[in-house]
């Protein structure tokens, strides 16, 4: 059983990545005399050495012909078929029946789907990614930039570290390190894109922002936190007359990491929250919290979207909840 499960771990980046060890694991489990491993262009990895005089090339085929298991002594084949489809050959050899064949090359073939369906999820989660830089908001970027201009006479002193800040924005947000950044990281950006809003709002924009310590090296899906507080400056608290107040905090959980970002602007109805993260709410609400939710869900699994808590003139809350390690979640 060991073996079997171990055999996941192995084909994880799929067949022609993990085929060698695979192989070798796959003929312990079979105690075959040799393994062959092979996709629709050809072998990919064997363990041990085949009979002198097997034709390999015939029989795989012959397999991918007729699509079912065949044995030719000394050999024996079993075609790998993936969500449906006819995606590779397991042939071994030795005194093995037909039927332990078929078991171990549907347990291949499982894990080749679950390895595909993993790629797509990144696939999914870059081009999610891709598409929330190109939809940085105009109308921030036009306000970021005339409360610059409006303090280059008032307050040089403060138009400089605004400036400093609407570049440090720019550059994380359009930054090319990859698909992961630490908690730090995001958090640093959030920051600055929330004391360019502060100057904005002249000052009537409270922030309250409370990190655990722990948390801060662990890696998250770049922009992933900043998305949300602009939805909530944006949409909760733009709308909000007199003082807005925002909060952004983390916590550890046991194995996972809790981010919350909660203001206290105008709210909405949860049916429009529910709608907003279908991606079914209205063109000029929601597209980073979808986005988000998306890609989160892309990258952990569908039981880790956003979680958002509101109604009306109650503020709104957005709950992220993600596992602390992840394999292939690195922070560059």
């Amino acid at each position: 059983m060991r073996e079997a499960r171990l055999l996941g771990t192995d084909l994880r980046a799929g067949l022609r990545a993990g085929g060698a060890p695979a192989a070798r694991r796959i003929r312990r489990l079979l105690r075959a005399d040799a393994v062959l491993l092979a996709d629709l262009d050809g072998p990919v990895a064997r363990h041990g050495t085949l009979p002198a005089g097997s034709d390999t090339d015939a029989l795989l085929a012959e397999v991918y012909e007729h699509g079912t298991a065949l044995r030719r002594p000394p050999l024996c084949a079993a075609p790998l078929i993936v969500a449906g489809d006819l995606s590779g050959c397991l042939v071994a050899a030795g005194d093995l029946g037909e039927e332990d064949l078929g078991e171990v090359a549907r347990l291949v073939a499982e894990h080749l789907d679950h390895a595909g369906l993993r790629t797509a999820r990144v696939r999914i989660a870059a081009a999610d990614l891709r598409t929330l830089r190109a939809q940085i908001s105009p109308h921030f970027l036009h306000n970021a930039l005339a409360v610059i201009a409006a303090h280059i006479r008032s307050d040089p002193a403060r138009a400089r570290g605004l400036l400093t800040d609407f570049a440090d924005y720019l550059r994380y947000s359009f930054s090319t390190q990859g698909d992961y950044a630490t908690v730090a990281e995001e958090l640093q950006a959030t920051q600055t894109y929330l004391e360019l809003q502060r100057a904005r709002f002249d000052d009537r924009l409270d922030i309250t922002v409370r990190m655990a310590p722990e948390i801060l090296p662990v890696a998250v899906p770049f922009l992933v936190v900043q998305p949300i507080v602009e939805n909530a400056v944006r949409h909760g608290l733009e709308r909000k007359a007199g003082r807005g107040h925002i909060s952004v905090s983390g916590v550890g959980e046991g194995p996972f990491v809790v981010i919350e970002v909660e203001d206290d602007g105008v709210g909405m109805d949860p049916a429009l929250a529910r709608a907003v993260l279908a991606g079914g709410g209205p063109p000029a609400r929601g597209v980073g919290l979808a986005n988000v939710d998306q890609r989160l869900r892309a990258v952990y699994g569908p039981e880790h979207g956003l979680l958002i808590e509101t109604a009306p003139d109650s503020g709104t809350k957005v709950i992220i909840r993600v596992p602390r390690f992840m394999r292939g979640v690195v922070a560059e």
